[in-house]
């Protein structure tokens, strides 16, 4: 399972990199070397800085969904949604559009995409969430729920080829969600263990 965490300028940081470590460590501990995890842009660079300050060096640049190095998985992390940060922001790679253009396209050819937090706007303003079970973080759900998605009270909801999650921390309890659905339950009991990150909240599986 090769993994693709897609960041920005403004990104909270915790959105992307709790992930991140989870499913480098996943890699790690599983013996049948399950994969690899990759910071990428839109577009090539050598870093993007998060949303409180720290300087995130960057592995490639995002392949079109059909290429050979595409991931398995992309997972897009929120922030500086609410305020509105027009430089800097989930907000303003909204309105500059070329992030859910991306998102569209690695949907429209059926890769599993997941977000974290804020993330879900980005996905909703590509369309990605019209009708689908998703969430996001507290502050925006009616903003999630008025694009047309189906709003879920969990902090992880699975929709398939769509995994979403509630507030900052929640894409930990994701990214975990994730190892044990495609590496296995030991799998992820092992890198909860090391992270001493004791799993919370509802996780709604598929229906």
């Amino acid at each position: 399972m090769n993994v693709d965490v897609v960041v920005y300028d403004g990104f909270d940081e915790l959105d992307g990199i709790g992930p991140y470590e989870v499913f480098d460590h996943a890699f790690a501990v599983d013996a049948a070397d399950a994969g690899r995890v990759r910071y990428v842009t839109l577009g090539e660079r050598e870093t993007v800085t998060a949303s409180h300050g720290t300087r995130v060096g960057v592995d490639a640049a995002l392949p079109e969904p059909t290429a050979a190095n595409a991931p398995d998985l992309l997972v897009v992390p929120g922030g500086g949604w609410r305020a509105r940060d027009e430089e800097a922001s989930a907000w303003a790679e909204a309105q500059r559009g070329d992030l859910p253009d991306a998102l569209a396209r690695y949907h429209d050819a059926d890769v599993t995409i997941a977000s974290v937090c804020t993330g879900s706007m980005l996905l909703a303003e590509a369309g990605v969430t019209d009708g689908r079970r998703a969430v996001t973080h507290a502050s925006a759900l009616d903003e999630l729920r008025e694009s047309g998605a189906r709003v879920v009270d969990a902090r992880v909801v699975d929709d398939g080829d769509l995994i979403t999650a509630g507030g900052i921390t929640a894409g930990i309890d994701l990214a975990l969600y994730l190892v044990e659905r495609e590496l296995g339950a030991s799998t992820a009991e092992r890198v909860a263990t090391v992270l001493e990150y004791d799993r919370r909240g509802e996780v709604t599986g598929p229906v």
